[in-house]
């Protein structure tokens, strides 16, 4: 089983890359779906046919999905959704839209990405194809499970309690039916979904993440920020593909000066991300809709490459033995000190970067041990644990 998620800055063609790589991996004989997670679908634009909810089969051996959120927040979040109609009902609030207040943010398109997990349990297939929200979504995205996993251990119980005590006194004095073990237990479950989920998006083994970018320095800006956030979460990114480059013709008369201007973005993309494989895609001479301008596509970015191939394999994060302890070491490319914080309590660490916080549950041989010190270089974290404490 391979998952290859594409994500990248809106407007840099990662909708196209993804459609492509689905033709090319069932041409290579893999049975394969492509769906879209995006709320403002595009994929059935790129690949020319209307696509549906479920999955459709468009060519031999592969099937495409545009996945309806509304419909997936039903699947998961219905008695939730019936807990609150009737709230809305007890307060008179029956002309405020429900539906609309129901979900929190960004959880529809998270019950989107569980098909993810579904398609991958199925059986049906050899590789699913990922295009995904623009990079500040996907990141968000991508980084709620482990968060929502917290607030279930830490606090979950704590308000389990809590309703419990006081739902006959309410329901007695006022009315009003708070939620019952369904309710609390349908959210318990989605968490526990999503965990699972993230375990298969961060198995470097089965999952890899492609940054779509193209030759501008806002573009590779926020790729940048993207690539150190996905590897603050685990998340392993295997190549960049550097979408609509100008071809060598453009170098003399209108375009001149653009061809200048990607020469130089390009020489700075492949020093930024080194060692990863940069793939390059030229500016098609027509619009890529269709799946003769898709494989177009993939033959310029795989060339004999096998596109479902691992790219690449780093190590994002690794635990050391030293002659004092244990060392935690963290890739964060790009990041500069003044956007660190790091926090432990008890077997845990909260570490953020910028405005992006990760929760890091220690492996077990870091258990009883406390942050030393910790430096940051040459975009490694490494973090000093000292004696245990038990010991």
């Amino acid at each position: 089983m391979r998952i290859i998620i594409y994500t990248g800055k809106g407007g840099v063609g990662k909708t196209s890359i993804a459609a492509a790589t689905a033709y090319r991996m069932a041409a290579e004989g893999k049975r394969t779906i492509v769906i879209s997670t995006d709320a403002a679908h595009s994929l059935s634009d790129s690949l020319g046919i209307p696509l549906q909810h479920e999955p459709l089969l468009i060519h031999e051996r592969l099937w495409a999905q545009e996945i309806d959120s509304l419909k997936e927040t039903q699947r998961y979040w219905g008695s939730v959704r019936n807990w609150f109609s009737n709230f809305m009902q007890w307060a008179n609030l029956d002309d405020i839209g429900s539906e609309e207040l129901m979900v929190f943010p960004g959880f529809e398109e998270l019950f989107s990405l569980l098909r993810i997990k579904e398609h991958a349990e199925s059986g049906l297939y050899d590789a699913i194809i990922v295009d995904c929200a623009p990079t500040g979504e996907t990141l968000r995205l991508l980084s709620y499970p482990q968060l929502l996993r917290w607030w279930v251990r830490n606090i979950f119980p704590y308000e389990r309690k809590i309703l419990k005590l006081a739902r006959p006194i309410l329901k007695v004095t006022k009315g009003l039916e708070l939620p019952n073990d369904d309710v609390m237990d349908s959210f318990s479950q989605v968490v526990d979904q999503l965990e699972k989920l993230q375990q298969v998006i961060a198995d470097p083994e089965i999952t890899s993440i492609r940054l779509v970018v193209n030759p501008e320095k806002m573009v590779i800006s926020e790729a940048r920020r993207a690539f150190t956030n996905l590897n603050l979460y685990g998340f392993h990114t295997d190549a960049v593909i550097v979408n609509k480059v100008l071809s060598e013709e453009a170098s003399e008369g209108y375009f001149a000066q653009w061809k200048q201007i990607q020469n130089k973005y390009e020489e700075e993309i492949v020093q930024c991300f080194s060692p990863l494989p940069i793939l390059k895609v030229p500016l098609m001479p027509l619009e890529v809709v269709g799946k003769e301008m898709l494989e177009r596509v993939a033959a310029a970015a795989f060339h004999e490459r096998e596109c479902g191939a691992i790219l690449h394999k780093g190590i994002i994060e690794e635990v050391k033995k030293t002659e004092g302890g244990y060392e935690l070491r963290i890739s964060l490319p790009f990041t500069e000190k003044k956007q660190l914080q790091l926090n432990q309590k008890g077997d845990e660490l909260t570490l953020q970067v910028g405005s992006y916080r990760r929760i890091v549950a220690l492996p077990r041989v870091l258990l009883g041990r406390q942050v030393e010190a910790a430096r940051l270089a040459d975009g490694i974290l490494t973090i000093h644990f000292g004696p245990n404490e038990e010991s």
